[in-house]
């Protein structure tokens, strides 16, 4: 057989003879990107008689939490029992402690075990929001565990879960599994013969992140053990499936702390994605960044978040392995952490900007500073610079016409460039006739990596067309300029302070060397060998594949959640076309090794478009296991004794218009079309989830008050001001507003007015402005209140404030209070019933949050 090194082969024999790189790779990648540890059965290991991390034990807890005790939603009954559930929980590990030091009297191994409970308020800005929140006699369960020394003591790690689950959903993964992941690593280390901590590790079981941070706060703020917290283990989730990944990384000592563990996965990618803001989503990690000013680890599992916030987050949709994989991980990071090799002694200068590029690959976690990374590149660039000079063969004179190495390599840099930017708009054309000429816009969101097949011909097409507009370019001239755009990016990605920008790096540097293997193996001015093609693709296939499938397991589902107004199909379009153009770089030097190829190549790929935009055309976005995100707020106003149906969408996918309409035919009047509703500021039909209200498309439907429907409770919500005071003098009016909310949990008040001063913050804003202020208490807490100094308005006698106020009845929350709904009255009946129509009429495709609310206006 002819070496391809130095044989002429066509298009066809040569992708054939670089075929098994080009499908081998990928699922070599698939695989080692999906890998999950076997699950564990028993709680001691019979070969070692050593106790282990077992996931059947992880996930009995998660099982109790979310199914026998049920929606945890902060103020709720099942709320409190979690509280109680995990009380005796501690309790019991603390008893074990003390049996195990009281048989081996040498060791040196304390338990210490706090139910923490407090109110408080802090200020919460998110997308681009301004909130505040207030909570009242809420809790924490924490326990230390240190060698019982003040030694010992004085810095520790802190790791952290949640107890709570948000408002529509169970909570198994989210954050049940870590919580069950913490107790398994509480018995292991206590249970492990001879393991004496030299620092403390702080387990926090708080029990109010779904209400936006309030229990972490008050850990942050309040518990007499957080001034000795050096370091911070955040455990999360968002999905049900995959290895935990870590997306949130604050310091090189902790980054090297957690390559020791077993199954490192993550990247700065992830982590520079997610501080940048554009993942609707945050964590605890937040407040403890704010007031512990503390470096960490935040990790979460985020496969298949189709069902997180959802009534399908549980047990039985858990991925076997995943509570594996994150507990041997947390248990390996807090045993070296505890250890006498531990840096938490060093990590006091608190929480700075992170300077430390990592990344998972090829089994190996790969770890270098800023300024390693700045040095790397640049030589990179350099050592590109130099071979590319000492390298360079003139074309023939027939087709020199004045070019150079310079001119050579602008010209292969332009064609560079149009590919990608070709590639971009060629995907994008293809999701702007899919969604706004066919009407199909998101046809790919059940199966993750489908749009891959969607798009990616549309994105090589438009790469393939703009190759067009450079005409031929010699296929050495595409490899260098490639190396040499890869080079150039790295180092200005890298000096704008970047980490990501390793990844342009990674692609550079295997070009460049099996360029300089191509100098061995071929002679100057023939083509390149298809082996240098074969050893440059690899490790741009693998890198670029395990982005591929982390970015789309993250934006695919994270579209069902955007709004109507994000351009989901956009967005997943642009994602394919860049991440597709770091998986297969070498597409446009192939297509110029062909000149003649380009043309038959661009009629492949379009009709390949043509057919996938019509076989997804065909698609439905959702089903079951990936369904249609709903919000649905049955609205009882007890100042003007009205009832609507507010109905809203998360997503842009066609058809929920008509699917109001329907709604609205069945459960409305008759002769009112249900109104579109803009939500603005000032709309507070939505507050209780405000500002996530923003992201979603309403609808409010009038209701008829149907004669068989249950009664509406006898409501005693009230906003009342008390111990007021004007000075004209100063300009001032003073006053103590009160919140009563019997029965009625996360309240939410929003007001116009110019504060001056008040308990939420230092720094109200100057001016005349709109606040939210959102309330979250322990079960059957129903009061609160805040003292305010407000500036009078100008031109006007009555100093009174418009009080928008809501919240929704604890009893009426479906399915979550489906044990109770007697007592949710009408609200609960109409919710439940919408339920049922849902999966009668429209199939049983959507998730909805069925919440009686209860509000009004008041004057004060």
């Amino acid at each position: 057989m002819p070496s391809p090194g130095h044989t002429r082969w066509g298009p066809i024999q040569s992708l054939l003879y670089l075929s098994p790189i080009l499908i081998l790779t990928p699922f070599y990648a698939l695989l080692a990107h999906y890998a999950l540890p076997t699950p564990l059965v028993e709680l001691v290991n019979p070969k070692t008689n050593l106790p282990q991390i077992s996931e059947t034990q992880v996930l009995a807890h998660a099982q109790y939490l979310s199914e026998d005790i049920g929606y945890r939603t902060v103020g709720t009954r099942e709320h409190a029992l979690g509280d109680a559930w995990m009380v005796k929980q501690a309790e019991a590990i603390q008893r074990q402690c003390e049996e195990v030091v009281k048989a081996h009297p040498g060791r040196k191994l304390l338990c210490e075990v706090w139910r923490q409970e407090g109110s408080g308020s802090h200020r919460f800005d998110i997308l681009n929001k301004r909130l505040y929140k207030i909570y009242r006699d809420l809790s924490n369960i924490i326990v230390r565990v240190s060698d019982g020394t003040e030694k010992g003591k004085e810095h520790a790690v802190l790791v952290n879960s949640h107890l709570d689950s948000t408002l529509p959903s169970p909570g198994a993964a989210d954050d049940a599994i870590s919580v069950g992941v913490m107790l398994e690593c509480l018995r292991v280390l206590v249970h492990t013969p001879d393991w004496e901590p030299t620092h403390a590790i702080i387990f926090l079981f708080n029990n109010a992140e779904e209400s936006l941070q309030d229990g972490s706060h008050l850990y942050a703020t309040q518990h007499h053990t957080a001034p000795s917290v050096r370091a911070i283990i955040n455990l999360e989730a968002a999905g049900t499936t995959g290895p935990e990944l870590l997306f949130q990384a604050t310091s090189e000592q902790m980054i090297q702390a957690y390559s020791r563990v077993p199954r490192p996965f993550g990247t700065v990618i992830a982590n520079d994605v997610f501080s940048s803001g554009v993942i609707m989503s945050d964590t605890d990690f937040r407040q403890f960044e704010l007031y512990l000013n503390v470096t960490g680890l935040d990790m979460a599992v985020v496969g298949n978040s189709y069902l997180y916030h959802t009534r399908l987050d549980l047990v039985e949709n858990i991925e076997p392995g995943v509570a594996q994989h994150m507990a041997e991980n947390a248990l390996a990071l807090l045993q070296y952490l505890s250890s006498n090799e531990s840096p938490l002694p060093t990590l006091t200068a608190g929480y700075t900007r992170p300077t430390t590029v990592f990344f998972y690959t090829f089994h190996y976690f790969f770890i270098y500073s800023f300024a390693t990374a700045k040095v790397l590149y640049t030589l990179l660039l350099i050592a590109s610079l130099v071979f590319i000079k000492a390298t360079f063969v003139p074309p023939a004179p027939a087709l020199r016409k004045g070019a150079g190495v310079v001119s050579e390599n602008l010209k292969g840099l332009t064609a560079q460039v149009l590919g990608l930017l070709g590639g971009i708009i060629g995907a994008n054309v293809a999701a702007l006739i899919m969604t706004r000429v066919l009407n199909k816009g998101m046809s790919w969101f059940s199966v993750e990596l489908s749009c891959l097949a969607l798009y990616g011909p549309a994105a090589i097409t438009g790469a393939l067309v703009s190759q067009l507009l450079v005409g031929r370019v010699r296929e050495q001239s595409m490899f260098t300029s490639l190396l040499l755009l890869n080079a150039v990016a790295a180092c200005v990605v890298q000096f704008i302070g970047i980490g990501s920008a390793a990844v342009f790096f990674i692609v550079g540097l295997p070009l460049f060397l099996s360029l300089i293997l191509n100098t061995f193996i071929t002679k100057p001015g023939e083509d390149v060998s298809l082996w240098t093609y074969a050893l440059a693709s690899f490790v741009p296939l693998t890198i670029g594949c395990q982005m591929i499938f982390v970015t789309l397991d993250v934006f695919v589902p994270l579209t069902g959640r955007m709004g109507a107004d994000a351009p989901g199909d956009h967005i997943i379009a642009t994602i394919v076309a860049f991440t597709g153009s770091i998986a297969l770089p070498l597409i446009l030097p192939f297509i110029h090794r062909f000149p003649r190829l380009n043309g038959r190549a661009i009629m492949v790929f379009s009709i390949l478009t043509v057919v996938a935009m019509a076989v997804f055309s065909a698609r439905e976005p959702f089903d079951h296991m990936h369904p249609k995100r709903l919000f649905v707020l049955h609205m009882e106003n007890i100042t003007s004794q009205e009832q609507h149906l507010h109905i809203a969408a998360a997503d842009g996918a066609p058809g929920f218009h008509a699917l109001a309409h329907d709604i609205a035919k069945e459960f409305s009047t008759s002769d009112v079309a249900p109104a579109s509703v803009e939500v603005d500021d000032w709309n507070g039909d939505w507050d209780v989830i405000y500002p996530l209200s923003h992201f979603i498309t309403p609808y409010k439907l009038d209701l008829p008050l149907k004669p068989e429907y249950r009664p509406v409770p006898d409501h005693k919500f009230s906003v009342r001001a008390v111990n007021e005071s004007i000075d004209l003098k100063a300009g001032t009016r003073s006053f103590t507003l009160v919140v009563t909310h019997p029965g009625i949990i996360w309240t939410a008040i929003s007001f116009d007015a110019h504060v001056l001063s008040w308990p939420l913050d230092n720094n109200p804003p100057d001016e005349y402005a709109r606040h939210h202020i959102k309330e979250g208490s322990f079960y059957g807490h129903d009061v609160w209140e805040a003292h305010f100094v407000v500036k009078l308005q100008p031109n006007t006698s009555d100093h009174k404030i418009k009080i928008n106020f809501m919240g929704v009845h604890e009893k009426a929350m479906w399915p979550g209070k489906e044990s109770e709904k007697e007592s949710g009255g009408r609200a609960m009946q109409v919710l439940e019933e919408l339920d049922g129509w849902l999966k009668t009429e429209k199939g049983d495709v959507f998730d909805v949050m069925l919440l009686g609310c209860v509000g009004g206006v008041e004057w004060v």
